[in-house]
């Protein structure tokens, strides 16, 4: 299955504080159980280099980069992003942005592409919060707008958080659509406008949640007639999850990823996949939500 493409560099995995509530072992253990499985090998996985500043430019505030790229951000608005800033860390951030639009050539040439990690949609054109610095599937929607590799984009946003710094760089913007489907009572707690936001409320189940996604996602499509999609694929929907609120099962949150993938395929609309958010106490099943994604995309795609 040497045509699954996905972002991986051992930066993802970046060092934090101890105690500190982001699982980032998961982009050590999700890539480690592919392998393990066998469901890739290592030339699956490719990592990504650096970007031009232009292209970052085309996104975000040129002051706004300057101070995450000169590591001048204030002190505020640093601790908005969770993140102690380090160059170690902008550099992770620009990795994970330039191997989400090299999964664009990638879903291009083979139908779909992932990250293990990106999704960051809560980083807006001059701010970063919520563990998100820069916007790794806005950058790339915009870098394939002004390459010309797409003409009509659609974000499909289901984390259970929504994509407000997705909403707020694309507001106003013909080329791209932001679907975010999220809890209304889950963070950000001041939401931006998507084009289409659907707020759940807490405890949806996997049949209501499937239910809303399968009467809404096809029709969309059908209307926008995107020529690439982009889909985050957080994990955060689970019943387990301590930042959710939702009540998805595994088999569910795995529904949902079936259902997006046999759009993507009966449309022929190229996707690339960030993973986004997961926060279950147990690591094993944010890796196994992560993992499933993948194992679909084998069997549906390869």
């Amino acid at each position: 299955m040497t045509n699954l493409k996905i972002a991986y560099d051992p930066i993802y995995a970046h060092p934090l504080p101890e105690g500190h509530r982001f699982p980032m072992l998961k982009y050590e253990l999700i890539p480690g159980q592919l392998l393990h499985e066998g469901l890739i090998e290592a030339g699956n996985l490719f990592s990504p280099g650096l970007l031009d500043e232009q292209v970052i430019l085309w996104t975000h505030n040129e002051t706004y980069w300057e101070r995450l790229r000169d590591l001048t951000l204030p002190p505020r608005e640093q601790r908005r992003t969770g993140f102690p800033l380090s160059a170690s860390l902008i550099e992770r951030e620009i990795r994970i942005a330039k191997g989400t639009i090299d999964g664009c050539h990638y879903a291009r040439e083979f139908g779909i592409a992932f990250s293990i990690a990106g999704g960051t949609h809560h980083a807006g054109t001059n701010w970063g919060e919520g563990f998100c610095l820069l916007n790794d599937q806005a950058i790339a929607a915009n870098y394939l707008l002004n390459n010309k590799l797409a003409s009509s984009v659609l974000i499909i946003d289901l984390d259970v958080h929504q994509g407000n710094g997705t909403a707020q760089i694309f507001a106003g913007d013909p080329n791209v659509f932001t679907f975010s489907m999220h809890g209304a009572n889950n963070f950000p707690f001041r939401k931006e406008q998507s084009d289409l936001d659907i707020a759940l409320p807490d405890g949806v189940t996997d049949e209501e949640y499937l239910h809303l996604l399968k009467q809404t996602l096809p029709d969309l499509i059908s209307r926008q007639k995107p020529d690439f999609i982009f889909y985050l694929a957080g994990v955060d929907v689970l019943s387990s999850d301590k930042l959710g609120k939702m009540a998805l099962t595994i088999e569910g949150c795995k529904e949902r990823d079936r259902f997006v993938f046999e759009q993507c395929i009966t449309n022929k609309i190229p996707v690339q996949v960030s993973m986004g958010g997961g926060y279950s106490p147990d690591i094993k099943d944010i890796v196994n939500a992560h993992c499933n994604t993948y194992r679909l995309a084998g069997e549906m795609y390869f």
